[in-house]
């Protein structure tokens, strides 16, 4: 809309105006995290391509192609999953790393419940989830409770970075966004993780 454009046309404004800052190269990694992806798609299954589309909704192409550059140059220095929450460390042009902090909206119990009677309701459902396979129309199920099962909108994904960049999401978060894109794609059940609390996590466990 109106407030999307406007944003997009102070984030040219502000990229324009500090260019030093923005296409100053960063300090090199030796050992960091590189994606596996080198060039063209960053994953390969449904659920992890849906991750990576839901961050293209929320923060400019710029960023963004920064971002990727970013994973697949290996300036994420490390990452950590826990329950609902994603940290990182990101290399960029200063000589300590950024600190990356993504968080997602948690289930409540309620949720999950309604989410485990209706998989349980649908025998092929199981049947693939036990296979280790993410089923096509398992959105539907989290439709039906009014809780997306993948980042919406803003107020589904709480993002934050210690760079001086005033754009949140920035290019750092970007860059462990899609290196957790591969994450999923390899293992989508820590999306699971990243949807549920401290202790919904230990009562699975």
């Amino acid at each position: 809309g109106e407030n999307r454009t406007m944003a997009k046309r102070r984030s040219s404004y502000y990229d324009s105006y500090w260019p030093q800052y923005t296409y100053t190269r960063p300090i090199e990694v030796i050992d960091g995290i590189k994606a596996k992806s080198k060039r063209g798609r960053f994953v390969e299954n449904w659920w992890a391509d849906r991750w990576i589309k839901a961050l293209r909704n929320l923060m400019d192409s710029g960023r963004l192609s920064r971002g990727r550059s970013y994973a697949r140059s290996g300036q994420v220095v490390e990452i950590n999953v826990e329950p609902g929450y994603i940290s990182a460390r990101v290399q960029g042009t200063r000589r300590s790393p950024y600190r990356v902090s993504i968080k997602l909206q948690p289930l409540s119990n309620r949720r999950w419940n309604k989410v485990f009677d209706a998989l349980a309701e649908q025998a092929i459902f199981a049947a693939q989830l036990l296979n280790g396979e993410m089923p096509v129309d398992i959105e539907q199920v989290f439709d039906a409770i009014q809780v997306p099962l993948f980042p919406a909108s803003r107020g589904d994904l709480k993002t934050d970075c210690s760079c001086p960049d005033w754009v949140n999401p920035c290019k750092h978060i970007a860059a462990v966004y899609y290196l957790m894109g591969e994450r999923f794609d390899q293992d989508p059940f820590l999306l699971s993780t990243a949807r549920a609390t401290q202790r919904q996590h230990f009562a699975q466990t």
